[in-house]
């Protein structure tokens, strides 16, 4: 009796398997997605972690090799110019979408009917299909006297310019159509973030003889650091997939990246290992180097904005 359960006890069993029955209601509805999740998500990224160690073509068995992909990637020079390319967009991008995107969020905050119309004209290329706007950019960037930039240019000047042709213009291309299709959607998030800020410390900074430039710096940026950051790391992020673009305004099919990779990006560059040379291996030991990048890139930028918070 000494060692039995009392009576009206409840052992820990019995008392785990009614928490469990309890939540096998739950756990039933979160199966199919469970499932899902697992066959299409988890298991594609653990198998390109694996392949990411073989010299696999997709006609035969994946042959173990170790390192050798991530020491071919380190001696390619074509992924060295899309680095650097992609660090440049990045680099501009980033910083160009959150100064636009904060000017305009301070400029169009007030709910008049034209700053509501504004933020609506400034919004509606971040809910557009990103495929036909780079479409329409293509045919108004075209290099002939019948894009709609060069009819302009040339009625002017008598010349046209080959926006798609010169490697120079690639990168002030690529920025100016990303800064374009994005600084809609950072206006909400930095409208969102103005509107959360208590009018109360305007007051009192006005009342302190306070001018607007100084309660910008005093009041409103130190305020918005939780969306900056926020809006820097989802841009770095989202900067270092580039790939639409590159694809559609740098040539598709066999012929990648413009002319001297002037367009080539790290993920357009895995299309062109994985789906045209079919050095699914190689594909795969790019795709985990760009995620240990993204990785690292969001880690700095977390850590420089907590940095500036403890200023």
């Amino acid at each position: 009796m000494g060692g039995g359960a009392t009576a009206g006890s409840v052992s820990p069993w019995s008392g785990r398997v009614a928490r469990a029955w309890k939540l096998a209601p739950a756990y039933s509805m979160m199966a199919p997605f469970l499932v899902l999740f697992a066959v299409f998500t988890l298991w594609p990224i653990l198998n390109s972690l694996y392949l990411s160690f073989t010299q696999y073509a997709g006609t035969r068995a994946p042959v173990f090799t170790g390192l050798e992909n991530y020491r071919a990637l380190l001696a390619d020079t074509r992924l060295r110019t899309a680095l650097y390319n992609i660090g440049r967009y990045v680099l501009f991008t980033v910083s160009l979408n959150t100064v636009v995107g904060l000017t305009l969020a301070v400029v169009y905050q007030s709910q008049g009917r034209v700053n509501q119309l504004a933020r609506t004209l400034f919004f509606m290329p971040s809910v557009t299909s990103g495929i036909a706007i780079l479409t329409v950019w293509r045919f108004i960037l075209r290099s002939d006297k019948y894009g709609l930039l060069n009819v302009v240019i040339y009625a002017l000047t008598g010349r046209t310019v080959n926006f798609l042709g010169r490697p120079e213009y690639y990168m002030p291309v690529f920025v100016f159509i990303s800064v374009w299709g994005s600084c809609g959607m950072t206006l909400i998030f930095f409208l969102a973030g103005l509107r959360s800020i208590p009018r109360e410390l305007y007051e009192a900074a006005a009342v302190d003889g306070a001018s607007p430039w100084h309660q910008f710096w005093r009041i409103t940026l130190p305020l918005l650091r939780p969306v900056l950051l926020y809006v820097v790391c989802t841009g770095a992020i989202g900067a270092f997939q580039l790939f639409d673009m590159a694809y559609i305004l740098g040539g598709g099919g066999n012929v990648l990246g413009g002319p001297l990779d002037a367009a080539l990006t790290p993920v357009l560059y895995l299309y062109y290992l994985g789906f045209v040379r079919l050095r699914l291996g190689l594909a795969s030991a790019l795709a985990w180097v760009l995620f240990a990048l993204i990785i690292i890139v969001t880690i700095v930028n977390l850590r420089l904005g907590r940095f500036a918070e403890q200023q």
